[in-house]
């Protein structure tokens, strides 16, 4: 520590600087391209990424500088480390707006209320450990990881935003005074605007200290030129006529006499209430008043607001609602699933700003881009061959298989079963298992796991039918992204789920189809609780969510009709028509999406004369 030079006072931590002195340079990988999955509320549009584009390539669009030119709201699956340095290669100096409601490093126990089918039981669902990275404090080495994890993701932001940008950040008691010294660090004291504390109601108080009910939120600047609309409040003056002062206009309600003033840096806004209609019981979630205030505040109508810690998805509604562009991002595929669904509650009501309906968006993910950065940064080995095989060999450990030799197809063993690992670089085919099958015979084993990150889609019926027709007990299981995390595999808490699947029947009729989803299959529903077993009353309350696309052309899923549950709405639609213009053949692309918030997908085709 003795050879770092401070040339000003500053927040030191383990790993900041090295061992030499230097500050340490901000890792920025990338920039990788974005995998758009899904399609909402939107036609076709854009250029193939190739000749022959499939779902994993990248979709290439050129964005515009408004909704009429082209822009598609974003909403991102992934670290939002490696989304944002990704970003930096199209939207530096992009946002006017950011507001991040990152981790209060509590070490609390955040879970999901889940809602189970029609009659609406709920459960609570615990977070997975890649989940738990977005909520505790427990990055690796404790408060040291989770500064240089605010730093880092700070630092690029200020990257991101805009010349007239801001950044709001959203702590409480434990972190505030930390991020307070990094925020002067990276973006300068003179940009420092303000301290907001939000202050609010909540249940529960104590003796030993002063009720703790409110949160603090800081404002920086990027530049002195920055975007600011000075809000407007009530000012009481305690039940009596005040004296009148030359030009200042009085009003009276059922409070008392006020005046309209700025708004002062104390906002008085109740949480979300256990029977208000925005509730959707995710732990972080935010008020909309609290976010309407902020974004009216400091950016213009069309400008980009982004949200990298995005939860519950407040922050990229409520600029959904007032007109502007946005990008979200959150870890948590249950945050995606929960965003998409409250994106798509909102997506036929009127614009609060010019009466329009809400826009389209897309659903995003860096797919096998962000796991061949963990392979880079996790097998460092300067021979490719030496690094694909610690790559085998470190799977198959997290499965409890042993390697074996001796097989160009068949990777590792599990007891009598053969085991067959999937690239990390690209979906599982049918052709790669058949293969594996075929090899499974020749070994004499009747029995063979297939570990996957990604499937073809259609894959599990078909793939069923051949295996059961060379007498191999096949067994699909998808590896879990917690894989990408040292502290899931540090605290064993990987575990290799089961392919689900679902079965469907298809009527044409003249240029109509009807698509009836017929029953939903998790394979090892002993892997599941006891106590959610017990309130599944049937195949469908597995289901939170379904789309189609009917007009599937190996580009991107555009959501062409949709059902799905809502906190007031348990029902659940399952049969629906559709009409076609034009005879001809066509692929049918349905996505299902079970409590959890995991997609399983079947892709069919027809003929319509």
């Amino acid at each position: 520590m003795s050879k770092i030079e401070i040339k000003k006072p500053e927040l030191v931590w383990k790993g900041k600087y090295d061992d030499e002195g230097n500050l340490k340079p901000i890792d920025k990988p990338g920039p990788y391209p974005f995998q758009v999955v899904e399609t909402i509320n939107s036609p076709r549009k854009g250029k193939k990424s190739g000749e022959n584009l499939t779902l994993y390539d990248f979709y290439d669009v050129d964005e515009g500088d408004s909704f009429e030119t082209g822009w598609v709201n974003k909403l991102i699956w992934g670290d939002n480390k490696l989304v944002m340095s990704s970003l930096l290669e199209k939207f530096a100096g992009k946002i006017d707006l950011i507001y991040i409601d990152p981790p209060f490093a509590t070490g609390a126990d955040f879970r999901l209320k889940v809602q189970i089918g029609e009659e609406g039981e709920e459960i609570e669902k615990g977070h997975s450990i890649l989940e738990e990275k977005a909520y505790r404090d427990t990055w690796g080495e404790g408060l040291e990881s989770y500064l240089n994890m605010m730093y880092e993701r700070l630092y690029l932001i200020k990257e991101l935003l805009s010349e007239k940008g801001s950044i709001y950040v959203h702590c409480d008691y434990r972190m505030s005074g930390y991020i307070r010294l990094i925020l002067d660090e990276i973006f300068g004291k003179e940009h420092f605007v303000n301290e907001i504390v939000w202050s609010y109601k909540s249940g529960g108080s104590t003796e030993a200290y002063f009720g703790r009910k409110h949160d603090v939120i800081f404002l920086y600047s990027k530049t002195s030129h920055y975007i600011f609309y000075s809000q407007k409040e009530k000012s009481y003056n305690r039940g009596f006529k005040p004296y009148r002062f030359k030009g200042v206009e009085e009003f009276s309600d059922d409070i008392g006499w006020y005046t309209i003033v700025n708004m002062k840096d104390v906002w008085q806004i109740d949480m979300v209430g256990r029977t208000s209609s925005e509730r959707i019981d995710y732990p972080t979630q935010k008020p909309e008043a609290l976010l309407e205030r902020i974004i009216k505040a400091s950016s213009d109508e069309n400008s980009i607001v982004a949200d990298f810690f995005c939860g519950s998805g407040t922050t990229v509604t409520v600029a959904e609602k007032l007109s502007r562009r946005w990008i979200g991002c959150d870890i948590s595929r249950y945050s995606i699933h929960t965003t998409r669904k409250r994106l798509l509650e909102i997506k036929n009501s009127k614009n609060t700003i010019n009466n329009k309906e809400a826009k389209s968006f897309e659903i995003l993910n860096l797919g096998k881009y962000e796991r061949q950065y963990w392979k880079s940064t996790t097998f460092n080995s300067k021979d490719p061959h030496q690094a694909y095989y610690e790559y085998l060999a470190f799977i198959l450990k997290l499965y409890g298989a042993e390697p074996i030799t001796g097989s160009q197809v068949i990777h590792g063993k599990k007891s009598n079963a053969l085991v067959y690992v999937g690239s990390i670089d690209a979906p599982v085919t049918i052709n790669e298992i058949v293969n594996a099958i075929i090899e499974t015979k020749k070994i004499g084993q009747k029995e063979l796991h297939v570990l996957g990150w990604e499937w073809e889609m259609g894959l599990n019926d078909a793939i069923g039918q051949i295996a059961k027709r060379e007498n191999i007990n096949l067994k699909l299981w998808i590896i879990p992204n917690e894989v990408l995390e040292k502290q899931a595999i540090d605290k064993g808490d990987i575990k290799f789920f089961e392919l689900a699947y679902f079965k469907s029947e298809i009527k044409v009729s003249g240029k109509e189809i009807a698509v009836v989803l017929t029953d939903f299959i998790i394979p090892h529903t002993d892997l599941i609780s006891k106590d959610l077993r017990e309130k599944i009353k049937k195949w469908s309350d597995w289901i939170d969510y379904w789309a189609i696309d009917f007009n599937f052309q190996n580009d991107t899923f555009v959501n062409s009709w949709t059902s799905y549950r809502t906190k007031k709405d348990r029902t659940l639609s399952l049969k629906t028509i559709y009409k076609y213009k034009e005879p001809g053949n066509y692929k049918v692309f349905i996505k299902v999406i079970d409590i959890f918030g995991i997609d399983t997908s079947q892709i069919y085709e027809v003929t319509i004369k």
